[in-house]
């Protein structure tokens, strides 16, 4: 069978073991699911992350070790394309949130969500994909290029009519609000002139993603404000002026990668990496504000066959709590912070956050803020999963997910701060009648010292 994604990092996984159960078919994509050792690890019921579907049915094909067994029997199958299409195996990837826990927690390190892409892909060749998938995975270019809909959201959420309207014809939960986009996008020229304020301190460039620019503009506009306060000179990430779209804002391609558009993800990723290399060149650090963005660039674009480009920028890339909490151990940072009215914050880390190790300078970060009491909410994903908790068919799952331990923590300290610096995380707080998550870039600016 024919790949849609770039393997080969597996080409030597288990070669020489007789005990490797490596599947007949899929070449070194059945190695990477031939990676799994059959520990169990994923059906414990700590406070890890994975996996949430498991974790709320109890279901082992739900487990990674359960998705592995049942796509390791469609790999055995001699009509190996076909018996992917097997409805067992397709419910069983099709309830996984992608949360990317077994990547960190698996003693296997086995990949799950990008296994979840290239199946995804596998299918879409053969049944096609629905209206939904593809409005969800071309999300950066109709924000771009239609910016008349983000109107129409608006309507659809303040309309039981519509809501009914958009589940029937696309399948989304008429009792969940789609999250709204900000009625003016974050203008990275505008700011561009704002930006070039100098500091002494090295240029940064911040990497403003889709979810950020088109949603929530203040958390970039926020991050900008610490940014200079701390005396950085900031650069806006932009196309490369001799691209195909120099007007289109960058994308990571990670709205593709969920749907299972390899290919698309591939061009959106390798314009990324084309307009950031420059900046790697000149010693610039690249800062992003959304996890599952900066993940999809460390890690997932590895497999899309573009090069050693994509490491070259990939190690120079940081979330913006691991940017501040490096610059602050190596004694260059300096915020003027002041206590804040309310002493209490909640924080709840985003998959993504935990899956790269960046829970650790979300404290560094918290603890420069004077009197500052805070405490991380022990709770596996929220269960938006970035489209997953708008579906018809996925919502009640979502709910469950959030209501294992996010949701009662929240309720049992109604007047504390909520630090949440993932954009879908926030979203499934918001959409179950809690206002309060914001980003950590927001909180950050309020503790700034009047003067800024």
């Amino acid at each position: 069978m024919k790949t849609f994604l770039d393997w080969s990092a597996y080409k030597d996984a288990g070669m020489g073991d007789a005990y490797a159960d490596i599947p007949k078919h899929g070449g070194d994509f059945a190695k990477a699911i031939a990676a799994c050792i059959n520990s169990r690890q994923c059906e414990a019921q700590g406070k890890q992350v994975m996996c949430p579907s498991f974790r709320i049915s109890g279901n082992q094909n739900l487990s990674t070790g359960g998705r592995v067994a049942l796509l390791k029997a469609a790999l055995n199958n001699d009509l190996a394309e076909q018996a992917l299409a097997n409805p067992v195996l397709a419910e069983a990837m099709d309830l996984c949130v992608a949360c990317k826990g077994c990547k960190r927690e698996c003693e296997a390190n086995v990949d799950m969500p990008l296994i979840k892409t290239e199946f995804l892909a596998q299918r879409a060749t053969r049944q096609g994909l629905s209206v939904r998938s593809r409005l969800f995975a071309h999300t950066p270019r109709w924000l771009h290029r239609a910016p008349w809909l983000k109107t129409l959201v608006h309507w659809r959420n303040g309309s039981p009519v519509l809501a009914r309207l958009s589940e029937r014809f696309f399948g989304l939960a008429a009792d969940r609000p789609i999250p709204a986009p900000a009625m003016q996008s974050f203008n990275a020229p505008a700011v561009q002139a704002q930006a070039s304020i100098s500091g002494e301190l090295p240029e940064v460039v911040l990497l403003v993603d889709t979810f950020t620019r088109h949603f929530e503009p203040d958390i970039a506009q926020a991050a900008l404000s610490v940014l200079h306060a701390a005396g950085y000179r900031v650069l806006i990430a932009e196309p490369d002026a001799a691209s195909t779209e120099p007007a289109r804002p960058l994308c990571c391609g990670r709205t593709y990668l969920a749907q299972g558009m390899v290919e698309e993800a591939r061009t959106e990723a390798k314009r990324l990496v084309d307009a950031l290399l420059p900046h790697v060149a000149a010693g610039r650090m690249i800062v992003g504000l959304e996890a599952s963005c900066v993940l999809g660039l460390r890690d997932d674009a590895q497999a899309l066959g573009l090069g050693e480009a994509v490491d070259i920028v990939s190690k120079q890339t940081l979330l913006f709590e691991e940017f501040l909490a490096k610059e602050s151990m190596a004694k260059r940072l300096e915020l003027p912070l002041q206590a804040l009215q309310t002493n209490e914050t909640l924080v709840h880390g985003h998959c993504h956050q935990k899956a790269v190790g960046a829970m650790k300078a979300m404290r560094r970060v918290l603890k420069m803020i004077p009197e500052h009491d805070f405490s991380l909410i022990e709770a596996g994903c929220c269960g938006m999963a970035g489209t997953f908790g708008i579906e018809k068919e996925h919502a009640a799952m979502a709910s469950e997910m959030a209501e294992q331990a996010l949701l009662p923590a929240l309720r049992e300290k109604p007047e504390a701060r909520v630090i949440a610096n993932g954009f879908s995380c926030r979203q499934q707080m918001r959409s179950h009648g809690d206002s309060r998550p914001r980003h950590l870039a927001e909180l950050l600016r309020d503790a700034l010292a009047a003067k800024h």
